[in-house]
């Protein structure tokens, strides 16, 4: 039996959406020049958030297997829009950590840690239905 996880979002008003995660509450939203109250990221947004978490949690992991800590962290994903999607998205890690090689081996290992990079890389199947219904 697969594993699954599940997420519920509630609109609010405008765009805005309520989503309750175990015991936090996001609020999503658009910009105001987009139609919304910009009282929270865009979905797009929390994606790239998504990921660049993910990613930096799976170096993270990696490093702590070898017995590493990597000071100072950072990971940027940047996306590219073509049309109603993004074309590409890059992930951009940067830490302290003085020898660049041991960075990018941590980097490259901690690629098949990430499941948001795993997922996106993948071949993903998404329905739309109505609740009730089966898929």
């Amino acid at each position: 039996m697969a594993a699954h996880l599940e997420v519920m979002a509630f609109l609010e008003e405008g765009y805005r959406c309520t989503v309750p995660i175990r015991q936090f509450v996001l609020t999503v939203d658009e910009p105001v020049e987009s139609g919304g109250s910009d009282r929270g990221p865009m979905p797009t947004e929390l994606l790239l958030a998504s990921l660049a978490a993910c990613f930096a949690m799976a170096v993270a992991h990696v490093a702590r297997k070898e017995g590493l800590t990597v000071p100072n962290l950072a990971v940027k994903a940047r996306g590219e829009y073509e049309g109603l999607r993004f074309a590409r998205i890059r992930v951009e890690v940067d830490a302290d950590l003085p020898d660049r090689e041991r960075l990018r081996g941590l980097v490259e290992r901690a690629v098949r840690y990430c499941y948001v990079s795993n997922t996106l890389r993948g071949e993903l199947q998404v329905s739309v239905g109505l609740g009730g219904e089966q898929p």
